[in-house]
């Protein structure tokens, strides 16, 4: 049985998101609102993660109580819908390569209405699109890591999301796939851009978390390597050795990313081709 407290949470914060609940002014600081304290949330995760998200440090940054916070947003769990909603508004499509507009909106600042995701109007060959799409939102993953540590589940339908998702349908409208087959393209080309992201970032952390550079820890296991591999591994032996030459390093995670994007792209345009006959 479902939990009807539940879903009239959820029916709360689509009101909030959407600006269908009009909030009673009583016992509320003047200036302070949902957008502000949204803004700062996005402030403390970028700067520290999902891990340093609370309501207590949201309102140290803005210098209140935390008990204000409460009388505009519910919960923890509330703000960080009203957060992802926020970010992924962000995304934009009518300028710049990698969805960020001309006024700073890409990190964090109002979009105009009728310049928002939605705003499309891209006439680029499909495939240029959805290039666009993924590297969006590989921009969007770089500039606010946490929502790479936050767990997948049922997105919470605000303005933000929608308009998103929207634009980015765009990318494969008029090819001649069904809406589903859309659909099932544009979750293929975003989850690529969100795992693969994140495994960029994290072999970025790689060498600060470890106090190693990637030359130092292959003079340290190389030795041993050329020890032991000999013909029993000679294939792993023999393209290690050029996969290491080539990147110039242990891995170039760079050109992977770049790399399984093409890949993507192509069986994409496999797909298209023979269901379309183009």
């Amino acid at each position: 049985m479902g939990d009807p407290g539940g879903e009239r949470d959820r029916a709360r914060t689509l009101d909030l998101l959407w600006g269908t609940r009009v909030p009673s002014g009583l016992g509320r600081k003047p200036g302070l609102g949902p957008e502000q304290i949204v803004a700062a949330g996005v402030a403390v995760a970028d700067e520290g993660g999902l891990g340093s998200l609370s309501m207590r440090r949201v309102a140290e940054r803005l210098g209140v109580g935390a008990m204000s916070l409460y009388r505009h947003v519910r919960d923890k769990a509330e703000l960080l819908d009203l957060m992802v909603d926020r970010v992924l508004g962000e995304v934009r499509y009518d300028v710049g390569p990698d969805g960020v507009g001309p006024d700073g909106v890409g990190p964090g600042g109002d979009v105009p209405d009728g310049v928002g995701a939605g705003a499309s109007g891209d006439t680029a060959p499909w495939r240029s699109r959805l290039d666009r799409v993924a590297r969006a939102n590989r921009a969007l993953y770089e500039r606010h890591p946490w929502l790479l540590s936050r767990p997948e589940g049922r997105p919470t339908l605000g303005p933000g999301v929608v308009a998103k998702y929207d634009a980015e349908l765009r990318a494969v409208d008029g090819l001649g796939l069904g809406d589903v087959e859309m659909d099932l393209v544009l979750t293929l080309v975003l989850g690529y851009a969100r795992d693969a992201t994140a495994s960029l970032v994290a072999w970025r952390s790689v060498p600060e978390s470890t106090g190693q550079a990637d030359d130092q820890w292959w003079a340290e296991h190389e030795p041993h390597m050329t020890r032991v591999l000999g013909d029993r591994y000679a294939l792993a032996a023999r393209v290690g050795t050029a996969a290491t030459s080539g990147y110039g390093g242990v891995h170039d995670a760079e050109r992977a990313w770049e790399f399984g994007l093409s890949r993507i792209l192509d069986g994409i345009e496999s797909f298209v081709r023979a269901g379309t006959g183009r």
